[in-house]
């Protein structure tokens, strides 16, 4: 693997993007600037730092407004609503001008202190470097456990490796974030596209550290949704199950069928019972509606897609130029 070499640093074109998407994370505001402003110094590299503000009603706005007039360094993308966490980070990318581009969440429980690991990786010739999680004990244990469960599932249906307990925070090669740029689909699962795209990768473990301040914007039914997401997105393995699903029960009502003729062949007309119709009617329905469920599904992401809207709208950018702005 040959080694990178250390690109010129220049203030109008910065080495490292670093893209922070943020929803009501006011708390957050001053003490991620100053963490993240202080680690990247220390790397002594150009850099921006791009704050996505995703539709927040708390104060994150012009806190952020703030850190911009501090420091030009940072810079601000205003979306003119909540478009969700994918769409933040696909805005900061397609804005990101950085020869390195970082994706970090708001929280800071990735630790911003591993960004000069991902430089150094990066430096030696790794196109994406991305953080895998070995110990997520500050995690209740509900959440550990659906993780797994999720990875597990994802691991058999999906086309591509997606590796387990990798989040978003990762350093990408500015080819593979011109990579992911051409990818403009809707329903958006980043980790997916991430591992999709390819390149050489490699995963750095780390202990997740409890949150900094504030709390999480992500209950349980918002990431059931997720992982619905995650998985239709990038199989079509539901499809293929309930059309398995369907074909093992014609099959069963089939061989039921033979039975019953050869029971009243031999033994006269049986008289049916009420229950047990009741029973078959209520699970070749409740069959039907898991299909045409999963259809359904399919359905409403090609509904989106066909549309062909834009995929976030930036109400206000503060420190882009205009060759910036995609």
């Amino acid at each position: 693997m040959e080694p990178r070499s250390a690109p010129l640093s220049d203030l109008a074109t910065p080495v490292i993007s670093l893209v922070v998407p943020m929803l009501n994370e006011a708390e957050m505001v001053p003490i991620i600037v100053e963490r993240l402003t202080q680690v990247l110094e220390d790397i002594g590299e150009a850099f921006e730092v791009i704050f996505v503000n995703d539709g927040s009603t708390d104060e994150t706005a012009p806190l952020l407004d703030a850190a911009h007039a501090a420091d030009d360094r940072v810079k601000i993308l205003h979306l003119s609503r909540n478009f969700g966490k994918e769409l933040a980070l696909t805005a900061g990318f397609d804005f990101a001008k950085g020869e390195a581009v970082i994706a970090i969440d708001a929280d800071l429980q990735d630790p911003p202190e591993l960004i000069k690991t991902f430089v150094d990786h990066w430096r030696e010739g790794y196109d994406v470097v991305y953080g895998q999680r070995h110990d997520r004990s500050t995690d209740t244990a509900i959440k550990r456990t659906t993780a797994n469960m999720f990875y597990s599932v994802m691991a058999r249906l999906s086309r591509v490796n997606i590796p387990a307990s990798a989040g978003d925070f990762r350093l990408m090669d500015r080819k593979v974030v011109d990579a992911l740029r051409r990818l403009r689909e809707r329903n958006r699962f980043m980790k997916g596209l991430f591992a999709w795209v390819g390149y050489r990768q490699m995963a750095v473990p780390y202990a997740r550290p409890p949150r900094a301040a504030g709390t999480t914007k992500f209950n349980y039914w918002r990431l059931w949704n997720f992982a619905l997401d995650g998985i239709t997105s990038q199989s079509t393995a539901p499809l293929r199950v309930a059309m398995y699903f369907g074909l093992f029960t014609a099959l069963v009502a089939v061989i039921y069928a033979i039975v019953l003729m050869f029971r009243t062949v031999l033994y006269g007309v049986d008289v049916p019972g009420y229950a047990s119709t009741m029973v078959a009617v209520l699970f070749l329905g409740g069959v039907q509606l898991i299909v045409l469920g999963v259809i359904g599904e399919y359905l409403g992401r090609i509904f989106e897609e066909t549309k062909h809207r834009p995929l976030y709208l930036v109400s206000d950018a503060k420190g882009f130029d205009q060759t910036t702005a995609p």
